[in-house]
């Protein structure tokens, strides 16, 4: 299946909380769009694995994902080597995506870091022919994504360019509490980490009202690029 859109992220959820209103948005386009968690989330002080791939389903069903796959790397310690790298270089040639979005480049979490430079690189060395693959059995043809994007997390990046995801934060934020184990809940008995609380809980839809604020619309979600974005006229821009 060739994709339109394929989106990584180190844990289930980072996709969700960083690009779930663009991703249903495409989605109502009828774009193609994908998701390839990196790990399963096993280090995370709240649920488990088979808890998180129950939600990870779920939010996926939400968003309306043509697919979803996990590479079952290590939570925490996977590394930006050739091994890992091939792993996602195989992902980027199965699918053949136009457009490739992951994680921050910097942020609280050291994953979202390391996920991040190793989509980034695998996405270019999947466009060079003498890097051989084969997936099922089958030899993959070199592959590079036009685009490749970073969405925002914790930290409050500055935006090269934010989508308007008016009418698509109520599906963004349902997707998200499809992890439930993760979330604030006042009848959980689970230890309090910093987004299972109340105020990250409210900042679902504050921080996408906030981005919104500054273009003019309800909501909006932030991005930053590698490479200069490019556009046919000054008109395309809103």
């Amino acid at each position: 299946m060739k994709l339109n859109i394929l989106a990584f992220g180190a844990h289930p959820d980072d996709v969700e909380l960083g690009c779930g209103g663009t991703i249903a948005k495409e989605v109502s386009m009828g774009k193609k769009v994908g998701v390839i968690d990196l790990t399963r989330g096993e280090l995370g002080t709240r649920g488990s694995k088979e808890i998180r791939d129950d939600e990870a389903k779920a939010a996926a069903e939400i968003l309306g994902v043509s697919v979803r796959e996990n590479l079952n790397m290590r939570d925490g310690f996977f590394v930006n080597d050739e091994v890992h790298q091939l792993e996602i270089i195989k992902m980027i040639r199965k699918y053949q995506p136009e457009i490739v979005i992951c994680n921050a480049v910097d942020d609280r979490h050291i994953d979202h870091g390391k996920a991040s430079k190793l989509v980034s690189n695998a996405c270019f060395l999947s466009g060079l022919v003498k890097i051989e693959t084969v997936y099922n059995g089958e030899n993959q043809k070199a592959w590079r994504p036009k685009l490749v994007y970073h969405y925002m997390q914790w930290k409050n990046s500055i935006p090269d360019f934010v989508v308007d995801i008016t009418g698509f934060n109520e599906k963004r934020v349902e997707a998200i509490l499809a992890y439930r184990s993760q979330f604030y809940d006042p009848n959980s008995n689970e230890p309090e980490t910093p987004i299972a609380t109340q105020n990250f809980l409210e900042s679902l839809s504050y921080r996408a009202q906030d981005l919104g604020r500054i273009i003019g619309v309800d909501y909006a979600e932030g991005f930053t690029v590698e490479r200069y974005l490019a556009v046919n006229s000054l008109g395309d821009l809103i």
